[in-house]
């Protein structure tokens, strides 16, 4: 691809970090699908287009993509709820295209998790410029891998993909959980209370109760134990929880 209409993800961004350059297009309009594809082509990403619009969800695990153009009206289901579904899983970059660019609809693709909103019909260099920019965002180019991953006793959370292992096995997390382990872990040793949490679910969106950020904990526990990671999070009656550091403090289950 070393037409003049090609241009370098990576020499752009001006790293030797690995691209992010995977990009989904679940678009059910085979001539606008075709039109992207080919564009974001031109520009270095590597594209992959929706076939099974009744597993949206399965395209996604399978193709793995580091950002996805999703189209707000499609067959069985629409943009909105596979969205939801995905944002269950990963936090990878969602932005909505749509014919329905009234301010309801607008609003409504961000509550239900998206991050962009462009109108139909687009102009292909906008919408070059905004998976630009929200690839910048999301992934940070440039900045030291360590920096985007937490690691405390056997557990890794990559910052980048939410994803998570233990002891090198990858665990699936609700974003709930993976949101309750990232607080935690950005500071071992050190309580944090439930109000704490629960704020933090809530930037996301996740508007939850205090009895159900017990019943996350719970769960979140129960599939660390079952992955070989007993005792991970600790309860400082009163307080709040918290996972090991250097000086441990006492727990109560």
């Amino acid at each position: 691809m070393n037409d003049p209409g090609y241009h370098n993800p990576a020499a752009m961004q001006g790293s030797s970090e690995p691209v992010h350059n995977r990009i989904l297009i679940t678009e059910d309009d085979p001539v606008i699908a075709e039109a992207t594809s080919r564009h974001l082509r031109t520009w270095g990403w590597e594209t992959y287009r929706t076939e099974d619009f009744s597993d949206v969800l399965g395209e996604v695990n399978r193709f793995r993509p580091d950002l996805i153009l999703m189209d707000v009206s499609l067959p069985f289901f629409n943009g909105y709820h596979w969205c939801q579904e995905i944002r269950k899983v990963s936090r990878v970059p969602v932005i909505f295209i749509s014919s329905y660019s009234d301010n309801m609809n607008i609003v409504m693709a961000m509550n239900m998790g998206g991050d962009d909103f462009i109108a139909k019909p687009f102009d292909l260099n906008v919408l070059t410029a905004k998976i630009q920019a929200l690839l910048r965002r999301t992934y940070d180019f440039g900045a030291p891998a360590e920096e985007n991953r937490l690691s405390a006793g056997g557990a890794v959370l990559d910052l980048k993909d939410a994803s998570a292992f233990i002891n090198g096995t990858r665990l699936e997390l609700t974003k709930n959980e993976f949101r309750i382990m990232e607080c935690l872990m950005k500071s071992p040793g050190r309580v944090i209370s439930r109000d704490q949490i629960m704020m933090a679910l809530w930037e996301t969106d996740s508007f939850i109760d205090d009895n159900t950020l017990t019943v996350n904990v719970a769960r979140l526990r129960k599939k660390l134990s079952a992955a070989g990671l007993n005792g991970f999070i600790l309860t400082k009656k009163g307080l709040g929880y918290y996972i090991p550091g250097d000086k441990p403090e006492n727990s109560e289950s």
